[in-house]
């Protein structure tokens, strides 16, 4: 039996869920607002919500992709026996979890999100190049048109609550000195490029796509800033091997077996590695390069 822990219509788990199906394997999907509780029949665990149950001997591989496997606890009025039983049911949790995590799968809850800051450390020790960075709350240092600016972590979507709307935070070079001090932010030699390289890893395996981004302002800095009306020119791509080795090191240090990585092609001919997605969006790479992804993880599943 497959357990996929997804969120509600999330269109990538629906793909490989189609070809779960079309290969007649049994699965169970669950989302982050089902609220199970973990429970026992014959001595064995089983966990139920109002939607699924399943025991957790019978789960064979995991298929980790958003979202969380969210457990209930119990409450109890005296507050020394509920910070008791609140311990209790951690350790229970985590077995659960921990288990989960030790049979076939893509992906883990636990390190769904990684730190890019270690990450770049250890990519620079494995020998990957990665364009100087530095941490500052000020531009005092900062040199104008030629260094970038970065979240620290993730891609934030930032919503709105009083317009209802929300924004992507993009990469973007700095053009001007700020006046007063920030939050720390990231700050990062900005490259000379000849094309973007989106490689999707998988089990050992790398899937590249290179991304002509370069050749539009409005996607040469940050090709997120997609161009629907000239879209830029995307081709299936080989990095060269010594790269693809350090990136199966790199993800084997970090405990992933699937991921996204970021890299630039600079002109320099050097690869600079930038970052990696542990649940990064990978279908369109699929579809433009015809990898045909989702059915990789169907059947590995």
């Amino acid at each position: 039996m497959i357990l996929i822990i997804s969120n509600n219509n999330e269109r990538t788990t629906n793909k490989i869920v189609k070809w779960l199906l079309q290969e007649k394997k049994k699965f169970i999907r669950i989302h982050e607002d089902e609220v199970f509780e973990i429970k026992t029949e014959n001595k064995k665990i089983f966990l139920q919500s109002k939607r699924n149950i399943f025991f957790l001997d019978e789960i064979t591989s995991v298929w980790y992709r958003r979202g969380r496997l969210n457990i209930k606890r119990l409450q109890y009025d005296n507050p020394s026996v509920n910070a008791h039983m609140n311990e209790i049911q951690h350790w229970l949790e985590d077995y659960v979890r921990t288990k989960l995590e030790s049979k076939k799968h893509i992906n883990k809850e636990s390190n769904s999100d990684v730190n890019k800051l270690l990450v770049l450390e250890k990519a620079i020790k494995l020998g990957l190049e990665v364009p100087e960075y530095f941490l500052a709350d000020n531009t005092d240092q900062v040199s104008l048109n030629t260094t970038i600016v970065k979240t620290i972590g993730g891609n934030p979507i930032l919503d709105d609550i009083d317009t209802n709307l929300n924004g992507i935070m993009y990469t973007s070079t700095v053009q001007i000195k700020e006046k007063t001090r920030f939050f720390t932010t990231f700050f990062q030699r900005k490259i000379d490029k000849e094309f973007e390289i989106r490689t999707f890893y998988l089990n050992g395996k790398c899937y590249s796509m290179a991304i002509f981004s370069q050749n539009d302002e409005q996607t040469k800095t940050d090709f997120r800033k997609y161009n629907l009306k000239n879209p830029n020119r995307n081709i299936p791509y080989n990095l060269p091997s010594d790269i693809e080795e350090k990136i199966h090191i790199l993800m084997q240090s970090l405990d992933l077996n699937c991921g996204s990585l970021d890299f630039i092609k600079g002109k320099d001919r050097k690869f600079y590695f930038l970052e990696v997605n542990t649940i990064g969006q990978f279908m369109g790479l699929s579809y433009t390069c015809n990898y045909f992804l989702d059915k990789e993880i169907a059947d590995y599943l």
